[in-house]
């Protein structure tokens, strides 16, 4: 039996390869791929403007992902064999002190991530540490569950802005972390959601996700000062500063976009005077991924319906090039070994 791989040797430059099944090591498990979720990380590693510290050339990209367990290796409990999974894209040490703390996105045992520096999920099959997998339903969607990696971001940020019923929340880009964040906001009972975001077919979305209102950022701005909780999505230029804006004095903003070099600051002026907190998420802790699964399960997190199309592995040209092209009609894209 054979298995195929996508490798991108170095930016711009793709092939893929097909060789022996992975045969998973000690602790470690052999899945089957379902679904492989393409972001906009995967288009600056096929680019090659990720941080040279973030990424190993040759790659194997992919770390949003499900699949099923079809072999473990030594030690590993055999009856995960045959559960649908999917799995922590870090690869934490578990000694170190944030390890210990359970901060595991904050790892200080050196950077390592499936898809970045390990082999990720744009094949048939990849090998996973036992210890990363989390086991889903018997009927779960695999399709769907593609997305839990940026739910679980998503739910890391939920988790640090600590929302109450009642509250009023807003969630600045209506993207796939926005449009997941809305779910799980939804889910707190807040009072009012307003989704931010300049493509109104997003807002409206948003709206069916949960959200009780969607302004453009130009609306957004006579609403300064009126929010307990901002989740900052978007990445832009200027969202991390408007997001800080939206809060009330003493309220919370919590920056998940990925932002690039040159975006706007935030005024220090601003925050001393309006005593905000603000935090930053990059990843998801086990505890994160824990929740998003949970909520999955439950049925209040859905992210079918941000996929917008699916390709095989041979059209991984087609499929990248959708990424981060502008078309506001494209969402999730997925690659389907």
């Amino acid at each position: 039996m054979s298995s195929r791989a996508l490798v991108v040797d170095r930016p711009g430059e793709h092939r893929i390869v097909t060789g022996d099944v992975p045969v998973p090591g000690p602790g470690e498990a052999l899945v089957e791929v379902a679904a492989a979720g393409i972001c906009m990380s995967d288009r600056e590693v096929y680019d090659g403007r990720r941080d040279s510290a973030y990424v190993r050339y040759p790659v194997i990209p992919g770390h949003e992902w499900s699949g099923t367990v079809v072999a473990v290796g030594a030690g590993a409990d055999p009856a995960l064999v045959g559960r649908r999974t999917v799995a922590e894209g870090f690869r934490a040490c578990g000694v170190c002190e944030r390890c210990r703390c359970g901060e595991t996105s904050l790892c200080t045992g050196g950077y390592a991530e499936t898809g970045f520096t390990e082999p990720g999920a744009f094949a048939d099959h990849l090998t996973v540490p036992v210890r990363l997998l989390h086991p889903l339903p018997d009927d779960a969607d695999l399709r769907a569950a593609a997305l839990l990696e940026p739910s679980a971001v998503v739910a890391a940020a939920v988790r640090t802005g600590r929302p109450r019923p009642g509250e009023r929340v807003a969630v600045v880009g209506a993207g796939t972390l926005g449009l997941l964040a809305v779910q799980l906001l939804a889910a707190s009972n807040p009072a009012d959601l307003t989704v931010v975001d300049p493509r109104a077919a997003r807002g409206e979305q948003a709206k069916e996700f949960g959200a009780t209102r969607a302004l453009s950022p130009a609306d957004a701005e006579s609403e300064h000062g009126s929010f307990d909780l901002v989740v900052e999505t978007a990445g832009a230029p200027t969202t991390a500063a408007a997001s800080c804006l939206l809060a009330r004095r003493g309220g919370r903003a919590v920056l998940t976009g990925m932002f690039a070099p040159g975006a706007a600051g935030i005024d220090p002026v601003h925050l001393s005077l309006s005593q905000l907190e603000v935090r930053s998420v990059f990843g998801a802790p086990s505890s994160a991924w824990s929740d998003a699964v949970r909520a999955f399960a439950l049925g209040l997190l859905d992210p079918a319906p941000l996929i917008t199309h699916e390709f095989p592995l041979e059209r991984f040209g087609e499929a990248i090039a959708l990424v981060g092209g502008g078309d506001p009609a494209t969402g999730k894209v997925l690659l389907r070994p």
